[in-house]
């Protein structure tokens, strides 16, 4: 069991990390020319991935029990926190 979740982790992780690279690497490109719906369809698809993550944080921790699933559920909001906040910082450059 310890070994899908491991699994599913990494898969989730996987996914998230070319996402964040492509849109971090296009900020530090210095194009200024950039139009400002290219800005508005980065910011949704940023919120997709990190509505999709945390949902898939949240049903991993669905199978644990007590303390662990409060810890769990806890650092899945943290990081839907965190990959709002870092939504906003973008959309602001």
């Amino acid at each position: 069991m310890r070994q899908i979740l491991a699994l599913s982790a990494a898969l989730c992780m996987g996914l998230s990390a070319p996402a964040f690279a492509q849109s971090s690497s296009g900020s530090s490109s210095g194009s200024m020319g950039a139009s400002g719906s290219s800005s508005s369809a980065d910011t949704k698809a940023m919120k997709a991935q990190a509505d999709s993550d945390y949902k898939a944080a949240k049903d991993k921790c669905k199978t644990m029990k007590g303390d662990e699933a409060k810890a769990c559920e806890k650092d899945a909001k943290a990081a839907h926190d965190k990959a709002q906040a870092d939504m906003k910082a973008a959309s602001k450059k």
